[in-house]
């Protein structure tokens, strides 16, 4: 298990976030990244850890439970 913590005065909408891990993000009417799930488990913390990667912002973090 992981736990997923945002950024949001950093995120600037580019939506790396949401086509990487559909599942654990969407946004919200302005763009701004939205944590469908902060604390996934199996397979979706991996997509976790690539979402935070890919972020242009580095607005995602993925800390280990």
């Amino acid at each position: 298990m992981a736990h997923i913590e945002i950024a949001r005065g950093r995120c600037i909408g580019a939506a790396q976030c949401v086509l990487s891990a559909p599942e654990l993000f969407d946004q919200d009417e302005d763009g701004i990244v939205v944590v469908l799930d902060d604390a996934p488990g199996g397979e979706l913390v991996e997509f976790a850890h690539t979402a935070a990667m890919v972020c242009p912002s580095q607005s995602i973090s993925v800390a280990a439970d």
